[in-house]
C-alpha cells in the first residue's frame, strides 16, 4: 500500500485549457479518497495523472515516496477501474482477470490462485469465470473489472467513476461492495464521481473540485456542516442548501437578514449576531439546509421573528419524508420534512428556519463568513 501525495500538480492543455489548476494533496495510505466535482472539473484528469495516462504539465506527483511524472503507467504499481469496463469481449472472465499477470510472467499456479482469491471476494462462481462478458450483466461485467485490479495487488486502486453505467438499485449495491472491499484489503483508493451521494456515503475524506481548482478537502460530515464557500455548500447535500441573497441590517440594537427584492426579513439570534457585526450593509447570502426548515407549529427550534411565510408550489413525496417547494415572493426554496406531513400547491404557511445551523457567505467573494 502507498501514500500518494501531488504537489503544485498543473494540466494545461494544447491551446491554454488548463484543467487542473495547482492542485495540493496528499492521500494517506490505506485512505479511500473521493474526488467529486460536475463534469470538467478536472477530476478525472487528476486521476489519470495519478495512473500516468496524461502527463503532468508542472508539478510533483509521488506514490509511495516515488517521483513518478516519468515512470509508465506499467510501472506505477497502480490498478485502475474504469468506467466501461474495458473487458476483452473474446476472452472468459477468469482470462480477462488473469491476462495482466500473465503479460508479467507470472508462474501458472500463482495466476490461478490470484484470480480465484479475487473470484471468491467479489462472488464471481466458478460457472461465471468460464463465461464471456457479453453474457454479463453490468454489474457482474463491474465485477471482473475490479477483480482484475485486486489479482495486481497495487499498491493504490484508481477507481474513475465505475458506477455511472449501472442502474440505481445496482449501483447502491456496487458502492457498498466497493466500500467493503477496501476494509477487506486495507489499501490505498482513489475514486473519481459526479456524485455526491456516493462520495458521501464511501469516502474517508472528500475532495471537492471546480474549474481544476481543488475547493476543500475535508471528512464527509465536515464537508456538510462547515463548507468553505457556496459551490461546496450547494454541491454537497440532496437537496442542496438552500441560499438566498440579501443584505445584513442593524435595527433597534438587533441584527437582521434582509433578503433581496420583495423578500423578507429575519431576526440573526444573539450567539452568531457579533460574527456579522462587521457586515452591516454589506450583501451577504444566507444559507439554510432543507432538514433545518420546518412549519412553525412542528419546528422545536421555532423562534419569534425567525420564520417566513411563503407558498407552497409543488409537494414531492419521497417515502421516509416529503420535499416542500415553495417561494416567498421574491425566492424559492425547499424544506425537507417528515413523510406525515401535509401540505398543497398554493397553500400558505409560516415556515421556521434553524438559525443555530445557519450559514453566511460574504456576497461578493462567496466564501463563508459563518
Amino acid at each position: 500500500m502507498a501514500k500518494v501525495i501531488l504537489e503544485n500538480v498543473c494540466k494545461i492543455y494544447p491551446g491554454g485549457f488548463k484543467a487542473v489548476d495547482n492542485a495540493n494533496l496528499e492521500i494517506q495510505d490505506r485512505e479511500f479518497i473521493v474526488l467529486v466535482g460536475p463534469s470538467g472539473c478536472g477530476k478525472s484528469t487528476t486521476l489519470r495523472m495519478v495512473a500516468g495516462l496524461e502527463e503532468v504539465s508542472s508539478g510533483t506527483i509521488l506514490i509511495d515516496g516515488k517521483k513518478v511524472n516519468d515512470v509508465p503507467p506499467k510501472d506505477r504499481d497502480i490498478a485502475m477501474v474504469f468506467q466501461n469496463y474495458a473487458l476483452y469481449p473474446h476472452m472468459t472472465v477468469y482470462k480477462n482477470m488473469a491476462f495482466g499477470l500473465m503479460l508479467r510472467k507470472y508462474p501458472k499456479p500463482e495466476i490461478d490462485q490470484r484470480v480465484r482469491d479475487a473470484a471468491q471476494i467479489l462472488g464471481i462462481t466458478d460457472e461465471q469465470l468460464q463465461r464471456k462478458p457479453k453474457s454479463l450483466s453490468g454489474g457482474q461485467r463491474q465485477r471482473v473489472a475490479v477483480g482484475r485490479a485486486i489479482v495486481r495487488k497495487p499498491k493504490a486502486f484508481l477507481f474513475d467513476e465505475p458506477l455511472s453505467n449501472l442502474d440505481a438499485k445496482m449501483r447502491v449495491q456496487m458502492r457498498t461492495e466497493i466500500s467493503k472491499l477496501h476494509q477487506q484489503l486495507n489499501s490505498t483508493m482513489i475514486y473519481v464521481t459526479h456524485d455526491q451521494v456516493e462520495a458521501m456515503t464511501m469516502g474517508d475524506r472528500i475532495v471537492v473540485m471546480k474549474d481544476g481548482l481543488i475547493q476543500q478537502v475535508d471528512e464527509p460530515l465536515a464537508l456538510y456542516d462547515n463548507p468553505k464557500n457556496m459551490f461546496v455548500a450547494g454541491f454537497i447535500g440532496s437537496p442542496p442548501m438552500n441560499f438566498f441573497k440579501g443584505i445584513i441590517e442593524q435595527r433597534a440594537g438587533s441584527i437582521w437578514f434582509v433578503e433581496a427584492g420583495k423578500g423578507f426579513a429575519i431576526h440573526i439570534g444573539d450567539s452568531i449576531a457579533g460574527k456579522l457585526a462587521g457586515h452591516i450593509d454589506k450583501p451577504v447570502v444566507f444559507g439554510c439546509r432543507p432538514e433545518d426548515i420546518n412549519e412553525k407549529t412542528i419546528a422545536s427550534f421555532a423562534l419569534p421573528d425567525q420564520t417566513v411565510i411563503a407558498t407552497v408550489e409543488i409537494v414531492e413525496p419521497m417515502g421516509a419524508e416529503v420535499y416542500i417547494y415553495l417561494n416567498t415572493g421574491a425566492h424559492s426554496f425547499i424544506a425537507r420534512v417528515n413523510a406525515h406531513q401535509r401540505a398543497e400547491a398554493g397553500q400558505k404557511l409560516e415556515m421556521a428556519f434553524d438559525m443555530q445551523k445557519s450559514h453566511f457567505f460574504d456576497g461578493a467573494t462567496e466564501s463563508l463568513i459563518i
